[in-house]
């Protein structure tokens, strides 16, 4: 793998800043409960923490569902999906070093708002993951414009632009795709934001 550019120890509390309001904002949306979230668990790993399947180049992040199952169960019922959230930094960075006008807490707060909206959205079945590429390209369609909705009300300098960007379609063309699914293996149980632990099957989407 070519040697890419993570993010420094200052960009990494941004985005675990902009993970947090994510979150807190999808739930508001969805009316998710922290017990809800604990049985559609999921991670969110940045550059230095992804295997080399899941970096990526061309999109701000891949969201891959695998299959857990808890250390204590070994019947085919303790098995769930978990959703990784891939964070790709030196494309987020490439973008905000650009002359574009990005600027990185209110795009990686776009970039996760829409990534956990996928993840709610996967986990209550309002959309299969395993869709056609027209059902794919309806669904990025949906959820862009979900997240804008989401975001519109907030107020974060900057977010007008972000939106204005994934208006375009060539954007969401460019920023999101889909990828595919795989088998279980098992998982503790989720960490903190900061650490939390994917190790599990395999599948996607990219934005």
């Amino acid at each position: 793998m070519e040697n890419l550019v993570n993010f420094s120890d200052g960009q990494l509390k941004t985005v675990e800043r902009a993970t947090a309001m994510a979150e807190d904002l999808v739930s508001e949306i969805y009316k998710v409960s922290a017990t809800q979230w604990a049985r559609t668990p999921f991670d969110v790993k940045t550059l230095a923490q992804l295997s080399e399947h899941e970096v990526t180049s061309g999109h701000f992040a891949q969201l891959f569902r695998y299959q857990g199952q808890r250390p204590s169960s070994t019947l085919s019922s303790g098995v769930f999906d978990f959703y990784k959230i891939c964070l790709q930094d030196h494309e987020i960075l490439k973008a905000v070093g650009s002359r574009s006008g990005l600027r990185l807490f209110p795009l990686a707060l776009y970039i996760l708002c829409h990534e956990l909206t996928h993840v709610v959205r996967f986990a209550r079945f309002i959309q299969s993951f395993d869709a056609s590429e027209r059902e794919r390209n309806e669904e990025e369609a949906r959820v862009h414009a979900i997240t804008r909705e989401i975001l519109a009300p907030v107020g974060i300098p900057g977010m007008e632009t972000v939106c204005r960007r994934y208006e375009k379609a060539g954007a969401l063309e460019k920023n999101h795709v889909w990828a595919g699914s795989a088998a279980p293996s098992r998982k503790p149980e989720r960490k903190a934001v900061s650490d939390r632990d994917g190790g599990l099957t395999q599948g996607g989407s990219v934005l």
